[in-house]
C-alpha cells in the first residue's frame, strides 16, 4: 500500500519494509479515537456520572485518566510503533517468556468480537425499523382476539414491550434457550457483512470508512445537543447531572468504577491500538498521539453527557407533566370542579387548598407522586438507556423517526468504529504469528475470522441470547485485560527496561520522556491497576452472580426479577473470567522448558566433544 504520511522503517522488526502503511496521520487518528470512542462513550459514562455524585465523579475520573488511562495508553501506542507488531509479535519480541500476554489480549479481542457485533445487531434493527411512520415501539398491538391490547405491553409499556419481546423475544430463565430469532439472524448477518466490507483489506479499508464512521457521531450528537437544549426540562436534566455531591466520593466503589470506565473506554489491553500504531511511521510522536486521542475520548464523553441527559431532562419534565394532568383529572372529577380550571402551576396550591379544607376526601384519592426528582432518577445505562429510555424519549420529539434514525445511525457507525480495533486486534497477531500460509489473500483470511465469529454468535439470537450477551460482557474482558494490562506496564518497565523503553521513545519522538512519564510508568501505573484489579476481584466475589429476567407472568410484573445463574453457568463464568489468563504462564512454562531442553542438547553436545 503506497502511503504519502513519513517515510522509513522501523530496524526492529522483522516486517517492517513489507508492513502497510496509514495513508495520513489522520487516518490513523480517527481510527484509534474511533476505537476508544464507543458505545460505552454514550450509554455508560453519563450514567455513571450522574450515579456518583454528578460533577465529583469528574475527580477520580480525571486522576484515574492521568495515572492510569493516558500512561498505559503511551506504552501501547509506542511499542506498537516501534516493534511494528500486533499483541502477540510485540511480547514474544520483548521476551519470549511474555508471548502468553498477547495472545491473552488476542483471544480477549477474539471473544469480545463475538458478541459486540450482537449489539450492532440490536441497533441494526432499531435503525431498520425507524424508517417509519409512526415508529413501531410507539403503540401495542392488538391481542390474537382483535378484544384489546397485548396484555404484556399494556401492563409494561410499549418501548418494554417492543425490546424484550418484538426484539429478543426473551425467555424468561437462562436455561430455557427457546429457538433462534430469524429477524435478528437476517439483521446478524447484515451487520457481519457489513463489517467485512470495511475490514476486507485491512487499513486499506477500515482507512477508508473511517472518516464517515468516526465523525458522523459527533455530527448526530451536535444536533441532539441543539435539539436538547431548546427543548423544555432540559435545563433540569443538566443541573441533576452535573450538580457535585462530594459526600459520595467516601465511597469506593465510585473509584473503582472511574478507574475501569476509563480503562476500557480507552480500549486499553485489547491489542487493537498496538497494531494500529504497528502500521505508523517509526518516527511518529506517539506521546503527542496518547495524549490527544486520550482527551479526545474523555472530552466526547463529557460532550455525550449533556447531549443525553438535556434530552433526558426533556422526558422527566414531560412525564412529571402527564403525572400532574392524570393528577388534576382526578381532582376535576372528584370535586366537579369546571374542566380546565386547573393548571400544571395550580395544581400545587390547589392540593395545599384541598388539604385545608377537604383533607378526608383528599386521602382516599388515587393520586400519584409526581415529582420531578424521581423521573430524573429514572436514567439507565448500556441497552436499557439506548433501547428504552431513549427510544420512549424520541417519541415524545416532534419528527420522532428522524431523530430515531439518528440516533441508531450513530450508534450503528460508533460500534463499527470500535470493531474495526478488534478485528485488527485479531488479524494483526494471526498475520504476525505466521502460523498461516503465506499466500492466503487477507480478504480470504478475513472472510474466515468473519463467518466464523458469525457463525459462532448465532447463539445470541436465541431467546436467552441476552442473557448469554450480557454474561460475555460482564466477564470476558475484565479481570483477564486489567491483568493484561498490568503485565503490560511490568513488562515494558522492568523487563524491555526503563531505559531501553525510553531511549526508544526519545528516537521515536525526538525528546525523552519526562518525569511524569517514568514515575507513572514505573510506579504510579502499576499500583493502580493492582488496586483496581483487587477491588475488582473482591467485589466479584461478594457479589455471586445473578441476572435479571423480563417474565410477564412475575408477580411484580412489569419490574424485572433478579435471578441467581445455575451452577453450570457459574462455572462458564468463571472459564471465560480466567482462561485467557492461563496464557501467560502457559507460554512462559513452554519456553522454560524449551530452553532447559536446548540446554541439556548443548550439555550433551559439549560432553561428546570433549
Amino acid at each position: 500500500m503506497a502511503s504519502t504520511w513519513g517515510s522509513g522503517s522501523g530496524d526492529s522488526g522483522d516486517s517492517g519494509e513489507d508492513r502497510p502503511k496509514w495513508d495520513n496521520k489522520l487516518q490513523y487518528l480517527l481510527s484509534c479515537v474511533g476505537f476508544a470512542v464507543g458505545l460505552g462513550n454514550i450509554w455508560r459514562f453519563p450514567y455513571l456520572c450522574q450515579a456518583y455524585g454528578g460533577g465529583a465523579f469528574l475527580i477520580p475520573y480525571l486522576i484515574a485518566l492521568v495515572f492510569e488511562g493516558i500512561p498505559l495508553f503511551h506504552i501501547e501506542l509506542a511499542i506498537g510503533q516501534r516493534l511494528r507488531r500486533g499483541s502477540v509479535g510485540v511480547w514474544k519480541a520483548i521476551s519470549p517468556y511474555l508471548g502468553g500476554v498477547g495472545l491473552g489480549c488476542f483471544s480477549v479481542s477474539f471473544v469480545v468480537c463475538l458478541y459486540y457485533n450482537t449489539v450492532i445487531t440490536w441497533v441494526f434493527w432499531y435503525l431498520l425499523n425507524s424508517f417509519q411512520q409512526p415508529l413501531p415501539w410507539s403503540t401495542c398491538p392488538l391481542n390474537s382476539n382483535h378484544t384489546g391490547l397485548v396484555e404484556e405491553c399494556r401492563d409494561s409499556s410499549t418501548v418494554n414491550y417492543f425490546w424484550y419481546r418484538q426484539t429478543l423475544n426473551i425467555s424468561a430463565d437462562i436455561n430455557d434457550s427457546g429457538s433462534v430469532q430469524g429477524h435478528l439472524l437476517l439483521s446478524l448477518a447484515a451487520s457481519w457483512a457489513v463489517l467485512y466490507l470495511c475490514v476486507i483489506r485491512g487499513i486499506e479499508s477500515t482507512g477508508k470508512a473511517i472518516y464517515f464512521t468516526a465523525l458522523f457521531p459527533y455530527l448526530v450528537l451536535t444536533i441532539f445537543l441543539v435539539r436538547g437544549l431548546t427543548l423544555p426540562g432540559a435545563t433540569d436534566g443538566l443541573v441533576y447531572l452535573f450538580t457535585p455531591n462530594m459526600q459520595i466520593l467516601r465511597n469506593p466503589r465510585v473509584w473503582l468504577d472511574a478507574a475501569t470506565q476509563i480503562f476500557f473506554s480507552l480500549s486499553l489491553g485489547f491489542g487493537g491500538h498496538i497494531a494500529f500504531a504497528s502500521y505508523n511511521p517509526p518516527r511518529n510522536d506517539c506521546e503527542k498521539d496518547a495524549v490527544s486521542i486520550a482527551l479526545i475520548n474523555s472530552m466526547t464523553s463529557l460532550y455525550a453527557s449533556v447531549a443525553v441527559f438535556s434530552v433526558l431532562g426533556f422526558k422527566a419534565a414531560n412525564d412529571h407533566g402527564h403525572c400532574l394532568d392524570r393528577n388534576i383529572l382526578v381532582l376535576l372529577n372528584a370535586f366537579e370542579l369546571p374542566d380546565q380550571s386547573v393548571t400544571r402551576e395550580a395544581y400545587p396550591d390547589l392540593l395545599l387548598h384541598l388539604n385545608a379544607t377537604q383533607p378526608e376526601h383528599l386521602a382516599r384519592l388515587p393520586l400519584e407522586v409526581c415529582r420531578l426528582q424521581d423521573f430524573l432518577d429514572k436514567s439507565a445505562s448500556g441497552t436499557g438507556l439506548a433501547f428504552i429510555v431513549f427510544t420512549e424519549a424520541i417519541l415524545h420529539m416532534p419528527g420522532s423517526p428522524v431523530w430515531a434514525v439518528l440516533f441508531f445511525g450513530m450508534l450503528l457507525s460508533l460500534g463499527l468504529s470500535s470493531m474495526f480495533g478488534n478485528m485488527e486486534g485479531v488479524i494483526t497477531p494471526l498475520l504476525d504469528l505466521g502460523l498461516l500460509p503465506k499466500r492466503l489473500p487477507k480478504e480470504i483470511l478475513t472472510g474466515l475470522v468473519c463467518l466464523f465469529c458469525f457463525l459462532t454468535a448465532t447463539c445470541f439470537t436465541l431467546r436467552s441470547g441476552s442473557y448469554w450477551l450480557e454474561i460475555f460482557d460482564s466477564y470476558v474482558a475484565s479481570v483477564n485485560l486489567l491483568v493484561c494490562a498490568l503485565l503490560e506496564v511490568v513488562g515494558v518497565a522492568y523487563v524491555y527496561g526503563m531505559e531501553r523503553f525510553c531511549a526508544d521513545v526519545a528516537w521515536m519522538t525526538g525528546r525523552r520522556p519526562n518525569l511524569y512519564w517514568r514515575l507513572s510508568w514505573r510506579l504510579l501505573s502499576p499500583l493502580l491497576l493492582l488496586g483496581v484489579l483487587v477491588a475488582y476481584v473482591a467485589l466479584m466475589v461478594q457479589s455471586p452472580p445473578a441476572y435479571w429476567v423480563w417474565d410477564p407472568h412475575y408477580e411484580k410484573f412489569p419490574g424485572r426479577q433478579e435471578k441467581r445463574y445455575p451452577g453450570w453457568v457459574q462455572a462458564a463464568c468463571t472459564l471465560m473470567c480466567f482462561v485467557p489468563l492461563l496464557c501467560t504462564p502457559a507460554v512462559a512454562l513452554i519456553q522454560l522448558l524449551a530452553r532447559r531442553r536446548r540446554q541439556r542438547g548443548h550439555q550433551h553436545q559439549d560432553g561428546r566433544a570433549s
